[in-house]
């Protein structure tokens, strides 16, 4: 197993966000992030990468062992909304997006932590990051990693607290802020994921016509 850890722009080259949640389901908190019922179908990262780039052009040779008449009545590829998909590791599930619009909102961020935590991870193609943190529906820090000062949640010593991620900035190299805060407020808070958990077939849905 690698040392990578999960995300990482290796893995997502056009940016992505992910939203780690605490002793959530991945099937709860793919409905917890589409406000309703859900059709997931199981997809490999690099089927769902396939799947968003071709769209309802996919061929039955561009993901092997998948039916596209289920693909297509299951609404998945669509390309109105995004495809989203789920796993866990340990006590956190987690949902990711390629680019990441959907996912990235504040919204979406307290929706999903009510009644426990969430953290948000952002990278978006052109460098610019985000992360955002959120207990219990309330969203407690919302920062770039560049400007860690200014902290647009609601309780930002909170995170600091938890994590120490400010000394892992302030300690490393500004070019990898996001990196070094990323890995430290992962570490404390016990959702480090490794980069092979994206790999294998999760829970994946489509929300059609929000883009």
């Amino acid at each position: 197993m690698s040392t990578n850890t999960f995300p990482n722009s290796q893995l997502y080259d056009t940016g992505y966000c992910v939203l780690f949640v605490k002793n959530v389901s991945p099937a709860e908190l793919l409905t917890r992030v589409s406000g309703g019922q859900i059709h997931s179908v199981p997809l490999a990262r690099l089927e769902a990468e396939a799947i968003k780039a071709l769209g309802e052009d996919v061929e039955e040779e561009d993901v092997p062992g998948l039916n596209v008449d289920e693909l297509h009545s299951s609404g998945i590829l669509d390309n109105s909304g995004p495809l989203l998909r789920s796993g866990t590791h340990g006590d956190w599930s987690f949902v990711v997006e390629s680019e990441g619009p959907y996912l990235a909102s504040d919204e979406i961020l307290a929706r999903v932590s009510r009644g426990t935590v969430a953290l948000s991870a952002r990278r978006i193609e052109t460098g610019s990051t985000w992360i955002s943190y959120a207990e219990n529906g309330e969203i407690f820090s919302s920062f770039d990693p560049l400007f860690p000062q200014h902290d647009y949640g609601q309780h930002p010593a909170v995170l600091e607290e938890l994590t120490g991620f400010r000394e892992a900035i302030d300690s490393g190299n500004r070019s990898e802020a996001y990196e070094n805060a990323l890995r430290k407020i992962q570490q404390e808070l016990h959702c480090a994921v490794p980069q092979e958990a994206d790999a294998p077939r999760l829970l994946a849905i489509r929300i059609a016509g929000v883009y």
